[in-house]
């Protein structure tokens, strides 16, 4: 077990930034995350910014240090945040415990193809289906049993509709195309892990049912592309109500990312 202490970074407020799907709150203050074939569980304290990983040493270093981007300095975002943007300065505020998760990409890209005009719990349980159905089964020094997310090679010959009947419906054809392009490296994504933002963008768009909204999604949780600017609807509309003129992106060079998280939290939960 590691004991965590970091200023601004809460796991409750993560789980619900739209960012990852395969975390869970199990009971008050007690999360669980799988991330690949990896488990983990994380009970947040009584004291503030203090956590409790349930890991070894070695794997806190060499894996959730860098998921939870632990080492990032997310004060100087705040920081840097126009006091005179009220509404922005009220969203960073109200969502200061988000950081960005530096997630695993294969996992980012078809989860975030699943997400298209999908609702969380949906795309928590398709997730877990194609999971349980094609991934490896694992089991926690505690002795949980999960399932990790399937490698490309896993789906491979995996058939349009078997995958509908894992609940992906028209997104299925998306997923056969996407596995194809992959293992026949159209796209190749550890190249794609070496790419500046732009690149990296316009070459996952070369998957199917990749689109920009999509790819910034992927350039943002998975290759930590801090400038990726999603827009979905939630964030169409505040910026459309909030910033009619355009939001300040210049301003915030370099962590627009960041920014749009608590954007998008804020609204999520009702707070515009």
């Amino acid at each position: 077990m590691i004991t965590v202490t970091k200023e601004h970074f809460s796991p409750g407020q993560i789980l619900a930034s739209g960012q990852c799907f395969r975390m869970e709150q199990t009971e008050e203050n007690v999360y669980e995350v799988i991330a690949g074939d990896r488990y983990l569980r994380i009970r947040q304290t009584e004291e503030p910014d203090t956590c409790l990983f349930y890991c070894g040493e070695e794997e806190y270093q060499t894996f959730w240090r860098r998921y939870f981007d632990l080492d990032g300095c997310y004060e100087d975002y705040l920081r840097k945040i126009d006091p005179a943007d009220t509404y922005l300065a009220a969203a960073a505020e109200y969502g200061s415990g988000i950081r960005i998760l530096q997630q695993d990409l294969w996992e980012m890209i078809l989860t975030f193809v699943i997400s298209q005009q999908n609702n969380i719990r949906r795309i928590r349980g398709i997730i877990r289906t194609l999971s349980e159905k094609y991934g490896r089964e694992c089991r926690s020094a505690e002795g949980r049993i999960y399932y990790a997310f399937p490698a490309p090679e896993e789906f491979a010959g995996v058939s349009e509709e078997e995958f509908r009947a894992c609940g992906l419906g028209y997104r299925s054809r998306y997923f056969v195309s996407v596995v194809r392009s992959v293992l026949e490296k159209e796209v190749d994504l550890e190249a794609v892990k070496h790419m500046d933002y732009p690149k990296a963008r316009k070459e996952l768009m070369k998957l199917c049912g990749v689109g920009g909204k999509v790819a910034d999604c992927i350039c943002l949780f998975a290759l930590h592309h801090l400038e990726a600017f999603p827009v979905d609807t939630h964030i169409k509309k505040v910026l459309a109500a909030r910033y009619p003129e355009g939001f300040p992106f210049d301003r915030y060079k370099g962590f627009q990312g960041v920014l749009q998280q608590y954007i998008f939290y804020y609204d999520l939960n009702g707070k515009m």
